[in-house]
């Protein structure tokens, strides 16, 4: 549900437009309200979880977001609908950030590693499915029925943890003494996160040299300094000591680059299999299923790769994976360009076949990285610290989604406007100059190739192909990144196994270099 609730807005924001009486440009921080939340509280939300609870974090956070869902659903206006999306957001951190400590206090060993690796499957294959379930139920019920379906589903999920899931707090490692709270430190978590997050939401709109980007991201630069020196004292929110650990940082890291190269990308896949073949978002979604499916009948099996390979040998073999994978979307990019400019629609069967092959592989390497990374996280650590650790993890992926959104966006942006004023220079669009800056790069840069003289619609879908082919290539080149940063895992080993609860694992009290 809270991975899900990252995407699944995205199909229905002209429909809520319509229904709210609004502009497009204001629903669309229905979306960005929820992700600037949801990042900005998941590193605080695991460390309070330390010390008043995971469970009583969870069960919070999950009745937050499910209030809030309702709230949603029966938003009379834009501003309640973007307030509520906020608390959605607030809660959905709430529930996430402690959710791999709660997993490792659970299990131990093998069984571990199956309950991290079917929760990373889902929580992947969610995100990618957001787009689907969004069509759904737009084209059926409606776009409320976005919201109040987490309602139902909300309760019973509070429900079940009052029955099912183990209560307590974790106890502090033998000879230290329990953390304070630290008001101060949460807040400056809060706000650093927060201000780190929203220049990557708001630059590919407002221009990366818009005060409304350069003051944010001076202030995020700022509190993360003040944070980290209020930090420094040893007894607060954040134990600084932990950042040393080599397979802890490395994973947050890894995850930041793993989110970055993939959910990065995807926003592109949808919007290229859109313009470029003219499926409706019911069937894009159908065509994502490659990628879905492969990530959950991948997951299946994770567990089994990790009793015989160790954790960085797996995430660098997923980065591979994932890296051929956007090789093949990239030449499936590049074929469909040269299709298009001369004139040729849809898919052949060759560039069908590439596209299909790539997505499987992202899928794939999707379901190969993030159970070892989420098992280190948890595992080189004090138990007493797995709720940290895992809001730190957590905190990595969202910005790492956003930070591969703004950086691709550009890129492709640029690569955009080269290819639309290119063709139009040449005369390619039958003398409508100066289309590149207007309604047509708009058009073009937002797939709604329908609304363009079909004359311009061959040389929109080779400069979308080709901007969209430089987009892969990109996030090939963080994969490859991400296959050396691997190494930074191997100290993190004993770790992911599953340290027995409430002692520290190895690589905490040895792994002290970084």
């Amino acid at each position: 549900m809270m991975t899900l609730d990252v995407t699944v807005v995205n199909v229905a924001l002209a429909d809520i437009a319509g229904s709210l009486d609004v502009g497009l440009a204001r629903v669309q921080w229905t979306v960005s309200a929820y992700s600037l939340a949801f990042g900005a509280l998941l590193l605080t939300a695991g460390a309070l979880s330390d010390r008043i609870g995971r469970k009583t974090v969870f069960m919070a956070g999950m009745t937050l977001f499910t209030v809030a869902s309702a709230a949603c659903g029966l938003a009379p206006d834009a501003g309640t609908l973007i307030a509520a999306r906020a608390a959605q957001g607030l809660g959905g951190s709430l529930v996430f950030a402690p959710s791999l400590a709660l997993l490792a206090a659970a299990y131990e060993g093998a069984r571990r590693q199956a309950a991290i690796a079917a929760f990373a499957a889902v929580a992947s294959a969610a995100g990618a499915l957001g787009p689907v379930v969004g069509g759904l139920f737009v084209s059926g019920p409606g776009w409320r029925w976005i919201f109040l379906v987490n309602v139902p589903i909300g309760v019973l999920a509070v429900a079940g943890a009052l029955a099912r899931m183990p209560g307590g707090q974790a106890p502090p490692a033998a000879g230290t003494a329990r953390r304070r709270l630290d008001p101060l430190g949460a807040v400056l978590a809060v706000a650093a996160l927060l201000a780190l997050h929203y220049p990557l939401t708001v630059g590919p709109e407002a221009g990366w040299t818009s005060p409304r980007v350069l003051v944010p991201a001076a202030a995020g630069i700022a509190l993360t300094a003040a944070l980290v020196a209020a930090q420094r004292r040893g007894d607060g929110l954040i134990d600084l000591a932990l950042l040393r650990i080599r397979a802890l940082s490395g994973a947050a890291v890894l995850g930041f680059l793993a989110r970055m190269s993939s959910l990065g990308v995807l926003a592109f896949t949808t919007l290229w299999l859109q313009s470029t073949h003219a499926y409706s978002p019911w069937e894009v979604g159908l065509h994502l299923l490659p990628l879905t499916g492969s990530l959950l009948l991948a997951g299946l099996f994770v567990a089994r790769l990790q009793r015989a390979f160790p954790p960085h040998v797996l995430v660098a073999g997923g980065f591979g994976l994932q890296g051929l994978g956007l090789l093949a979307l990239a030449a499936a990019a590049s074929g469909a360009a040269g299709a298009t400019a001369a004139g040729a629609a849809g898919a052949s069967g060759p560039e069908g076949a590439a596209t299909a092959a790539g997505l499987v592989l992202l899928g794939i390497g999707g379901a190969v990285i993030f159970p070892p990374l989420m098992g280190v996280a948890v595992g080189a650590v004090p138990e007493d610290r797995a709720g940290l650790a895992s809001g730190l993890t957590n905190a990595c992926y969202p910005l790492g989604t956003a930070t591969g959104v703004a950086a691709f966006g550009a890129l492709f942006a640029a690569r955009l406007d080269a290819g639309l004023g290119a063709g139009l220079g040449a005369g390619t669009g039958g003398g409508t100059g100066g289309g590149a800056d207007g309604p047509v790069r708009d058009a073009v840069g937002t797939g709604r190739l329908e609304l363009l003289d079909p004359a311009l619609r061959p040389l929109a879908r080779s400069a979308f192909s080709g901007a969209y082919t430089t987009v892969c290539l990109a996030s090939a080149a963080v994969c490859l990144l991400g296959v050396l940063a691997a190494r930074t895992l191997r100290d993190g080993a004993a770790g992911a196994a599953g340290a027995p609860a409430g002692k520290p694992a190895r690589a905490a009290r040895t792994a002290q270099t970084s």
